[in-house]
């Protein structure tokens, strides 16, 4: 069956995130596309950051600097795709909630939109905002602020008056890290300071990370341990983690 130029590119990236480095030839018998439509792949992916072309091929672009969306959003993706499945079960009807910038987000709402459930979705991500846009049953409300190049994610608190406004049930978050001593961490501190403020408008904190990020700190926290409700990951804990996290009172799910 023939594919579209995005499942073609999402199954070009899964090989690539598995090999670290690949030939057109390879491709091409993989894919069973001409090796000038793979490289016209090839060459978008690059401009998107997720690859590096080489003579002939093309490898996985592995800086540790590299933060834009499209490549956080092309990692450990079936991890966040689980999460999202778990963090959707948690949503009743008529609520408000709060979606984040973040690439696990986005798969909420992408769930959400599989679904017939009348929401308000608030958000500080332009790609979540996107998505849910056509959906009839939803209404969505971005968060005011400045727009980020590489993440574009709303960021600084110019929004904050608008948060006022409602009554938020639900903020699934993510964050560059996830620890007992620090609670939720991210980089940027532009986005940590709205986060807070959310944090402090939210009935309800879920936390949606997967497991590489658990036990790791970034530079802020935005949410501390004791403000968290719910942990929800890809996979299960170590032991003395999970105590810790029930010590809490912080409800731990992961997949079956």
């Amino acid at each position: 069956m023939k594919m579209f130029a995005k499942e073609r590119r999402q199954v070009i990236m899964e090989l690539v995130n598995e090999k670290k480095r690949v030939t057109v030839k390879e491709l091409s018998s993989h894919v069973g596309v001409s090796e000038a439509t793979l490289r016209t792949d090839l060459n978008k992916l690059e401009e998107d950051g997720l690859l590096v072309r080489t003579h002939g091929g093309a490898m996985l672009n592995e800086d540790p600097n590299e933060t834009s969306f499209s490549v956080r959003a092309q990692k450990n993706t079936l991890e966040k795709t689980k999460i999202a499945k778990l963090a959707f079960e948690q949503i009743e009807k008529k609520q408000c909630i709060l979606l984040d910038a973040s690439s696990t987000a986005l798969e909420i709402a992408r769930i959400i939109n599989d679904h017939s459930i009348r929401l308000t979705v608030i958000t500080t991500g332009l790609f979540t905002a996107l998505e849910l846009k056509d959906n009839p049953n939803v209404t969505v409300v971005i968060v005011g602020g400045v727009l980020t190049n590489r993440s574009k994610s709303i960021e600084g608190i110019l929004g904050i008056d608008l948060l006022n406004k409602f009554n938020i049930d639900i903020m699934f978050t993510s964050g560059n890290g996830f620890s007992i001593e620090n609670g939720l961490t991210d980089f940027n501190m532009y986005e940590v300071e709205l986060k807070k403020y959310i944090v402090n408008r939210a009935k309800k904190i879920i936390s949606i990370v997967d497991s590489s990020k658990i036990g790791n700190n970034s530079s802020s926290t935005f949410a501390s341990i004791e403000e968290i409700d719910m942990l929800i990951t890809d996979k299960p804990l170590d032991e003395s983690v999970l105590n810790s996290l029930q010590a809490y009172n912080i409800e731990v799910l992961y997949p079956n």
